[in-house]
């Protein structure tokens, strides 16, 4: 029945043995875990960007697309791209004096904060401290956090996500017309705060920590802090950056806007509305940043299949997962290694279980357009290898249909629903959803768009240099188990494993919701890589106009 099933659904995209495309292959459960083992072994070392286990991912991974039979994905004949980045390590050291108060908040345990700049040392001195609300400047909701307030060479203390407008016609539930309702929009990710203080010319930016809104307990920003961290090398040393960037625990900046003399919770029901002003905290912040520099030469892993109609196979649909981990922290007693199993050594299993498949199809029977098959780095770095591919592309943008992403993919049972994180933003959801339903499954969006998990992955950077990108992986309604059971192992996961020594394969993955999420993206790649019409940007989405500038640009 799976067969009969894979052939009806790549008949529908416009192939099957009877119309010119060969019959889906079988995806193997025992391959991806095969796989994934082997990339969360203790040999890789968690993966770390710039270490022995990244020399180690790029050869097995190199290894696997040549035994697969596809080809070098760099037109200069290798399967790597090189991607240029600067590791930093900063120790920070910081002072407030607020009101007649002088606050040293503790490493870790109050805040924490770097610099991206690669001076030896940066420093901060007598920055006077304000709070910004959400940091929030959007145009199309008029929204201005900042009004004529001049924050240059300030510290400006911003709340993490959007700002939460409430709706007017039904209390206690937040405007959908403004910031997307529940579901978080750009303006309220960390890299966005952090790019508009720069922008305004502020010295430092600190973000306040709750873990509703960011998604993620303080622990998982701890995790990286006193570590190396990475940015693309410039040539400017990053000095468009903020001087120091970090984060403050909800203790530590209650205390804050206490010794200034106000109230934390109602500065933050003041930030919810428009008419909001920043607020002096008759204070001043001081920061003393030793940063320890490196170059690091990280790499891409790119594999191709080259399209089977002369007239299109230059042009691209992309299948992307990152391959990269924390590595290895010495700090830590016991288990020194984040392996990563589900984030993303399944992921990156997950690739190449689908580049295998396509190279599997004899050359007259593949898609008409090429498929490449991106393994990227230092994702948990900032999507700094997305990043570098998307302002240094392989083959042209213009050329290139979409981005493909998988990034934690569904270890557990087959379920009943599948999901678009970010559902809406494009026709590829119209695809997927028809496909979905072909597999008796619906389509829906993440269950926690405040999350913000659109903005987390590597499809975010093509999204923003206008490409189509989407993250397509299996829902929580598990076939076969108790209601709510999915749900319960996803909360799990991010409690107890997400970004912890602790993520590592386990007994009760069967991977079979991994197979059934690899036939679904299988069959989208194929509808993309055959239909005659390009994905599009839904009308509204913050990216359509990037794709359409580009497009209008391109040469005929």
């Amino acid at each position: 029945m799976r067969i009969l099933r894979r052939i009806l659904l790549l008949a529908a995209a416009g192939g099957c043995s009877l119309c010119g495309a060969a019959p889906a292959p079988e995806f193997s459960s025992a391959r991806l875990r095969e796989n994934i083992r082997e990339l969360a072994s203790d040999a890789y070392e968690g993966r770390g960007p710039g270490t022995a286990g990244e020399d180690k991912t790029i050869a097995f991974l190199t290894a696997k697309f040549r035994e697969y039979g596809l080809e070098p994905g760099n037109p200069d004949g290798t399967y790597l791209q090189a991607v240029p980045l600067v590791g930093i390590t900063s120790h920070t050291r910081t002072h407030f004096h607020v009101g007649d108060q002088d606050l040293m908040p503790a490493w870790i345990n109050d805040y924490i904060a770097f610099s991206h700049r690669t001076a030896p040392k940066v420093s901060v001195r007598h920055s006077g401290l304000i709070f910004c609300g959400y940091g929030v400047v959007a145009p199309e909701y008029h929204w201005n956090d900042f009004k004529d307030v001049d924050v240059r060479g300030k510290t400006i203390v911003v709340l993490v996500n959007d700002p939460p407008v409430p709706d007017p016609a039904h209390p206690g539930q937040l405007d959908p017309a403004m910031f997307k309702g529940k579901a978080m929009t750009y303006y309220g990710r960390w890299t966005y705060k952090y790019e508009e203080a720069a922008a305004k010319g502020a010295a430092g930016c600190l973000i306040v920590h709750e873990t509703g809104p960011a998604g993620y307990p303080f622990a998982v920003i701890a995790v990286s802090s006193g570590r190396e961290n990475f940015d693309l090398r410039s040539a400017n040393g990053n000095t468009d950056q903020v001087a120091v960037a970090g984060w403050l625990t909800l203790p530590m900046a209650q205390r804050l806007i206490a010794a200034a003399g106000f109230d934390f919770a109602r500065l933050k029901a003041a930030a919810a509305r428009p008419d909001f002003r920043p607020v002096e905290l008759h204070g001043t912040a001081d920061f003393e940043v030793e940063n320890t520099v490196r170059d690091v030469s990280s790499h891409n892993v790119v594999a191709k299949v080259t399209g089977s109609d002369p007239q299109r196979r230059d042009e691209y649909v992309i299948y992307s997962a990152h391959w990269d981990h924390l590595g290895r922290d010495s700090r830590l007693k016991g288990d020194q290694i984040f392996h990563g199993a589900k984030d993303n050594a399944s992921g990156t299993a997950a690739l190449l279980e689908l580049a295998r498949a396509f190279a599997s199809l004899p050359p007259a029977q593949r898609p008409p357009r090429s498929l490449l098959f991106l393994a990227v780095t230092a994702e948990e770095k900032g999507l700094l290898g997305s990043r570098y591919y998307a302002q240094h592309p392989l083959y042209p943008l213009t050329h290139t249909l979409a981005d493909l992403n998988m990034d934690v993919v569904n270890v557990y049972g087959r379920t009943r629903d599948l999901v678009s994180v970010g559902l809406g933003a494009s026709t590829l959801d119209d695809v997927a959803a028809e496909i979905a339903r072909q597999q008796s499954r619906r389509m829906v969006g993440e269950p926690n768009p405040e999350r913000g998990t659109y903005y987390r992955s590597d499809h975010f950077e093509f999204a923003k240099v206008g490409v189509p990108a989407c993250m397509m992986k299996g829902g929580t309604d598990l076939i076969g188990q108790p209601a709510g059971r999915g749900q319960e192992l996803e909360d799990a996961y991010v409690t107890n494993f997400y970004h912890q020594v602790t993520d590592t394969i386990r007994p009760d993955w069967t991977l079979e919701g991994a197979v059934q999420d690899m036939e679904t993206l299988y069959d989208l790649g194929q509808r993309v890589a055959r239909a005659a019409a390009w994905p599009q940007w839904k009308p509204g989405n913050e990216f359509k106009a990037r794709r359409d500038a580009m497009m209008s640009t391109a040469a005929p």
